[in-house]
């Protein structure tokens, strides 16, 4: 039998900035709403700006390194500086589009750092350790729910952005079915659900990307969410070794 869900972004948050309580936020928008076996979807640009990872661009020294990508791919160096700084290593850069590793090992565009939503002159970056956020949010927050941080990624061979968690507290991130049996009788060898970025995906649908809508309560996934923090999105993030396109 499936599962009903029942999903729904939280208005009156307001502008983050650095230093503010974004528990204490939350909490007050979500005016008693949350539950132990709810799941609150933030999206990690309040997580970051909650945290100071807010750049200002006038106060970046751009590098030879920075200025030759600006160059070549028709951006401002102080950004491309940024971008540097959260790299790990620079998987594909094409056509203006520079695709990267971050430091927390995620393959996303530009690193993650961001314009959108973000000041005059500055940019947004990732929060420095995700599920660590999502970890400190889930333990200030009424009820203990689970706290997916979510940030929106493209995909490889598909067109669109999806939302997709970087960050997760109290929520099993994976269900794996593998050795189970089908329907039909036959073991499942590949099927492993990715239970926190479809719980994101959800999220992003309930709120529109221009409404200052930040976070998201899902109601009816009670059986993924675990007493303990659990594992984190870490636990999504392919190894290297795995990688088929290396």
């Amino acid at each position: 039998m499936g599962t009903a869900l029942s999903v729904r972004a939280l208005s009156g948050i307001g502008e983050v900035r650095p230093g503010d309580d974004l528990a204490a936020l939350l909490t007050e928008a979500a005016a008693g709403e949350l539950g132990p076996g709810h799941v609150l979807v933030v999206a990690h640009k309040v997580v970051s700006k909650a945290e100071g990872a807010v750049v200002r661009l006038g106060d970046v020294e751009p590098s030879d390194r920075a200025r030759a990508l600006a160059a070549e791919h028709g951006k401002d160096a102080r950004h491309m500086q940024v971008v540097l700084d959260q790299t790990e290593e620079i998987v594909r850069a094409r056509r203006g589009v520079l695709i990267c590793r971050t430091r927390h090992g995620f393959v996303c565009a530009n690193a993650g750092v961001d314009v959108s939503n973000s000041g005059p002159g500055e940019v947004v970056c990732l929060p420095r350790d995700p599920d660590a956020s999502a970890r400190a949010l889930r333990a200030r927050l009424p009820h203990r729910p689970a706290v997916v941080i979510a940030d929106s990624f493209g995909r490889a061979w598909r067109h669109g952005q999806c939302d997709v968690a970087i960050g997760v507290a109290g929520l099993a991130p994976l269900e794996d079915w593998r050795g189970r049996i089908d329907a039909a009788g036959r073991e499942l060898h590949a099927t492993w659900i990715a239970v926190a970025d479809q719980a994101a995906a959800a999220a992003d649908l309930a709120r529109c990307k221009d409404s200052r809508e930040p976070a998201v309560v899902i109601a009816g996934l009670a059986r993924h969410v675990t007493e303990d923090d659990g594992p984190g999105a870490a636990a999504l993030m392919r190894p290297r070794a795995e990688d088929l396109f290396r």
